[in-house]
């Protein structure tokens, strides 16, 4: 928490300055298997019980803080890091992986068209452009990732709103 408050301090002498803190707290870029992290989001709540009483404000949640390294995170854990003032959380690990598999899962559904420009399994001069150009597996990828990121907001609670 003397770590975090020494941070706060200096940015809040910015005049009407707006920002948020990415206090670590066990979390990792990347993505790990299970039991390699262990996240501690008490130390974020610690954080402002310490802050709130340095300032002698009212506000439980005086900091507002960025959760780096959020991919593959449990949903308890997230949610727990929300309570204590969570308002950006990175997943890009977890999005460049959706974004890959929805283009994997595209390759493996079409193999039989992507094996040559004419000839699949509706016949020997059959094209094959539609299955190959890049824009549809692109879309495959596009879409699995749009996919994460909805069910990230809903991990995030915020879903319709501003």
């Amino acid at each position: 928490p003397e770590e975090v408050w020494q941070v706060y301090e200096a940015l809040s002498s910015v005049p009407n300055g707006n920002f948020t803190v990415a206090a670590a707290f066990g979390n990792v870029h990347g993505v790990y298997a299970p039991g390699n992290v262990s996240l501690k989001p008490v130390i974020l709540h610690n954080t402002q019980k310490f802050i709130k009483e340095k300032l002698g404000c009212d506000s439980d949640k005086p900091v507002s803080f960025v959760f780096h390294g959020g991919s593959g995170s449990s949903l308890e854990d997230i949610r727990y890091a929300i309570e204590a003032g969570v308002v950006k959380m990175n997943i890009d690990t977890d999005t460049q992986w959706a974004f890959w598999d929805g283009m994997n899962d595209y390759q493996k559904k079409n193999k039989d068209y992507l094996q040559a420009q004419i000839g699949n399994p509706e016949g020997p001069e059959k094209p094959n452009k539609k299955y190959y150009d890049p824009r549809m597996s692109l879309r495959s990828g596009e879409e699995k990732m749009a996919d994460r990121l909805v069910k990230c907001m809903e991990d995030l609670k915020c879903i319709d709103r501003l």
